[in-house]
């Protein structure tokens, strides 16, 4: 049994936990302000364990997460002098920051909107929104499009997949947690670049 593998099967055993929805909740708040994980790592599973609740599911997501990313715009707005050492010392963040902070002076509510789907993390661009002081409202908006788009679809597919795709992502688990990994240090040297 390969690691993505004994992965795969503690986060299904952790999605059919009676508390499962508060943990994405949370997770989901958490990842848009200051935490690294994203959500998906709990939605996904508890879509293909529960498939008739995975609407409800990436409804808790989508709220959570837009929630957090208020938290996020938060931080930017009001404390982006304590953080900025946080983030200049960080490397990867410091780039990813400029490069967020290019995108807001460039597309405004349109970066936002997209950034639901980047490979940049999400709670950069709440950060950075508060930093630059994006109107609320349309911050709000953007931020409920496109990570509402994000989380319903994920949650759509892998309810459809039911438990035929479940099985079939067990049985490639490992050719695509080894892709994901790819990707991501691709998008890491692209952020870095």
């Amino acid at each position: 049994m390969g690691l993505f593998t004994r992965l795969y099967d503690i986060t299904l055993r952790w999605s059919r936990h009676p508390d499962a929805a508060r943990y994405l909740g949370a997770l989901s708040f958490a990842e848009s302000s200051f935490f690294p994980v994203p959500p998906d790592v709990m939605l996904m599973p508890m879509s293909l364990a529960k498939p008739e609740r995975a609407m409800r599911f990436a409804t808790i997501t989508t709220l959570a997460s837009v929630a957090g990313g208020m938290a996020g715009y938060a931080i930017g707005y009001f404390g982006l002098d304590l953080i900025a050492p946080l983030i200049q010392e960080g490397g990867r963040w410091a780039s990813a920051y400029s490069k967020a902070s290019h995108w807001f002076q460039a597309w405004g509510f349109w970066a936002i909107l997209i950034a639901g789907f980047s490979p940049i993390p999400y709670k950069v661009f709440t950060i950075a929104a508060g930093a630059l002081s994006m109107a609320f409202v349309p911050f709000v908006l953007a931020s409920a499009v496109g990570r509402g788009a994000r989380f319903f679809l994920v949650a759509r597919l892998l309810a459809w997949g039911g438990a035929s795709m479940e099985q079939r992502i067990r049985q490639y688990i490992e050719r695509i947690g080894w892709a994901l990994v790819g990707l991501g240090v691709v998008a890491y040297l692209l952020i870095r670049a």
